[in-house]
């Protein structure tokens, strides 16, 4: 695993993929807490990262499977995939490494907006007049949610060689599972279906743990929700070794 990983993460910053990620990201939530006259923080007038975090993860959303894509997909292209699993390695470590490279990136992506807390801190009246406990739980949830959209884009880049279907189908999953669910639990009124599917909607799970109070449940299916898509990769691998 540690192998296929070192052989990812190479990969990404031998290129200019994980530059490029970095700067849309950064660029793009920047501008939107920042600058943009609606949702940025100054002329808001509170010492609150309300706007980054309600608005990272639709960035996230196109930005994760945008990553995820050519996980799968290229070594399948290239014939690098069958050249693999011809080897003495393990299904599980050859999707595992992928997925920690690839949630790695995304991690490191967001490691620098730490810095927009820091600036909220400062500026705060008094210094310091940020809920941080809602700061962590938020922050918490960023990153699980980020491994979510990334198991489920390494399963979307396994099902096909091509790059392009497995962003589409990467971007359609994640928006079903962050918006979908949550949008359609709506028609059911008050019901047990109602309650089921705003219940799985990650923007539920994720919203939750922004509170500041972090519930192990929410932090449990999120776990899940990873696990299930790596099982579903690697299903899929053992499928392309027979």
């Amino acid at each position: 695993m540690l192998a296929i990983f070192r052989k990812e993460v190479a990969s990404f910053f031998n290129s200019l993929i994980a530059y490029i990620v970095m700067a849309v990201f950064l660029t793009a939530i920047g501008l939107i807490v920042w600058v943009f006259p609606d949702s940025n923080i100054l002329d808001y007038g509170y010492a609150d990262l309300g706007s980054f975090f309600g608005l990272a993860p639709y960035v996230l959303i196109f930005l994760i499977p945008a990553i995820t894509m050519r996980s799968l997909a290229e070594e399948s292209r290239n014939g690098t995939l069958e050249l693999l699993l011809t080897k003495p390695i393990r299904n599980i470590d050859l999707v595992l490494g992928k997925f920690f490279a690839n949630w790695m990136l995304v991690v490191l992506t967001l490691l620098p907006t730490l810095i927009y807390y820091y600036s909220i801190y400062k500026l705060g009246n008094p210094v310091g007049d940020v809920d941080s406990a809602a700061v962590a739980g938020s922050y918490l949830g960023l990153l699980l949610l980020s491994g979510v959209l990334v198991a489920m884009g390494i399963w979307a880049s396994s099902l096909n060689d091509n790059q392009i279907v497995a962003f589409i189908l990467g971007v359609f999953l994640a928006f079903i599972w962050y918006v979908g669910f949550g949008a359609v639990s709506g028609m059911f009124g008050d019901g047990f279906a109602a309650n089921l599917l705003s219940g799985i909607a990650l923007d539920v799970q994720y919203q939750a743990l922004g509170k500041g109070l972090i519930d192990s449940r929410n932090v449990i299916y999120l776990l899940s929700l990873i696990i299930f898509f790596i099982f579903l990769t690697l299903w899929r691998v053992e499928s392309l070794r027979k």
